[in-house]
């Protein structure tokens, strides 16, 4: 069985608005893949899913897509949960 851990989640955004909260501490497996980190954080917060495809994780400051990515955590990292970087304006003339 994988330890568990607690991280901070801090929610920025759209995110934030859903949830009410700025951030809170949760339980997780130290080995999670980022979809369940995902699924883990909309079992506590239903309206979640009204953002899963706007959103991404920046764990330990490292950009995440929510996917099949395993992510190695340990207690006290922190995971923000922030809206996608949008593309660069295109210029015309």
């Amino acid at each position: 069985m994988v330890p568990q851990c607690q991280v901070e989640v801090l929610y920025f955004a759209k995110s934030a608005e859903i949830t009410g909260i700025r951030s809170e501490t949760i339980s997780v497996p130290q080995e999670i893949k980022a979809l369940q980190l995902w699924n883990e954080i909309e079992t506590q917060h239903s309206g979640s899913t009204d953002v899963r495809n706007q959103v991404i994780f920046a764990v330990p400051q490292e950009y995440v897509k929510l996917g099949d990515q395993l992510l190695l955590l340990q207690s006290g990292d922190e995971i923000a949960i922030i809206p996608p970087t949008p593309p660069p304006p295109v210029s015309g003339g």
